[in-house]
């Protein structure tokens, strides 16, 4: 089975949306076996629409499909596939009381064009939306198959995890697991080099690295006629990689540094406060990204300004005099404040120069101190992450903020796991 995915919506190709849909079904569609080799855009118009699908079906067999299942008249998707497929709409008695069940629910009164999403092509498989009113569907024809998702990502997620997944896994004969292995510390090149003698000879599983901003993924990927098997085929190489590459490692399928971070310090039952100058709050942001991080983090400052540093975190206004703000000195006084304040077992600081201006030979642009306190453990980090490119304050600033959650995630490891459970 080859699949396409065609994402239709004016608001996509004018790039006041991004497609975060495709990247999630490529990625699930690869896990159950499915490869895609195409992905395209079509605004809301039938005729183009139409054109797409002709063109999809031409080099595949698979046209998954997201948007244009809206109630109002630009919305065609559904119109479109059963003309093209030649399938009647009826309405469906199931999907309109859904509809109704949905508005009733929020207290509001169902306009007449929602009558238009229970609308089916005769033949079709229907998916329950459950944060939504759009129904999704399949439809088979000759050997060939769409399926449509509504557009909002979070009623085509669900939708895709509840309904299609089941529906496709049935079909596809084979499953593929995937294992991320996620890298910080070590750049792509450098790791691919590493790795290039044992990768290289992997076919199945494969070894597939990803560069993102500062850190490096491998997706170690296998196929076979179920999961148990692929998933024992997996486990080989990706301790392979662990042993090759060491401590640069902090997890496997971890999701981000703030994850690690948050789950080494919930394991061993420590909390963590920050202080933060150049970063802006970006650390604790990211940490608090993570569901259950209240267990773990309780406090956060964001001193941007030298009296601040002083008045609530306590920084020596000698200090400041004689190193100045931007310093291993004020790095580490920082992390000591945040958490005396907070009575943290770990205190992680930031304070450099993010630019573009500010910079001196002395103390340039990218110049970042990480400071980190502990009763095990104290550090400062020096970071030099300017590159001298043009709009790198926010690279700056992320970089920095990941280092900080790095030093975090290992100095968490310092202390030994709870057993309590």
């Amino acid at each position: 089975m080859k699949a396409e995915i065609l994402c239709v919506g004016t608001e996509i190709l004018l790039g006041d949306i991004v497609n975060t849909n495709a990247a999630y079904l490529a990625r699930e569609l690869a896990s159950i076996g499915i490869p895609v080799y195409h992905q395209s855009v079509v605004g809301d118009n039938p005729g183009r629409l139409a054109a797409a699908l002709q063109t999809a079906f031409g080099r595949g067999d698979l046209v998954v499909m997201t948007g244009g299942l809206g109630p109002t008249y630009d919305d065609l998707t559904k119109e479109t596939l059963a003309e093209y497929f030649g399938s009647p709409l009826r309405e469906d008695a199931k999907s309109l009381e859904s509809i109704q069940a949905f508005f009733q629910k929020i207290g509001r009164e169902m306009t007449e064009n929602n009558r238009k999403q229970a609308l089916m092509p005769e033949g079709a498989v229907i998916f329950h939306n459950y944060n939504g009113t759009a129904p999704g569907l399949a439809l088979e024809k000759e050997g060939k198959t769409a399926i449509l998702l509504p557009g909002p990502p979070r009623e085509m997620e669900l939708m895709y995890e509840t309904g299609v997944r089941p529906y496709l896994e049935r079909r596809s004969g084979q499953v593929l697991v995937s294992h991320t292995v996620h890298i910080f510390g070590m750049g792509e090149s450098a790791v691919e080099q590493l790795l290039r003698p044992t990768i290289s000879k992997m076919e199945n599983p494969t070894v597939a690295p990803y560069a993102k901003t500062g850190e490096v993924q491998l997706r170690v990927t296998a196929r076979a006629a179920d999961k148990a098997a692929a998933e024992a085929m997996t486990q080989p190489a990706v301790e392979q990689i662990r042993q090759a590459l060491g401590n640069v490692v902090y997890g496997v399928d971890i999701g981000s540094l703030q994850q690690a971070a948050v789950q080494a310090l919930a394991a061993r039952g420590l909390t963590a406060a920050t202080a933060e100058s150049c970063t802006g709050g970006l650390v604790s942001k990211r940490l608090t990204e993570v569901p259950g991080a209240s267990a773990v983090f309780g406090f956060g400052a964001c001193t941007y300004a030298n009296e601040m540093k002083e008045k609530v975190l306590g920084v020596s206004p000698e200090t400041l005099e004689r190193c100045g703000a931007v310093s291993p000195e004020t790095a580490a006084q920082m992390a000591r404040g945040a958490a005396r304040i907070a009575g943290a077992d770990i205190g992680i600081s930031t304070t450099g120069i993010a630019g573009p201006g500010g910079g001196t030979p002395e103390k340039p642009v990218g110049l970042v101190y990480v400071g980190v306190w502990s009763r095990r453990h104290e550090e400062v980090l020096r970071l030099d992450l300017g590159r001298g490119q043009m709009r790198e304050r926010e690279q700056i600033r992320y970089l920095a903020a990941s280092h900080a959650l790095h030093a975090l995630w290992r100095t968490a490891l310092l202390y030994p796991e709870r057993t309590d459970g």
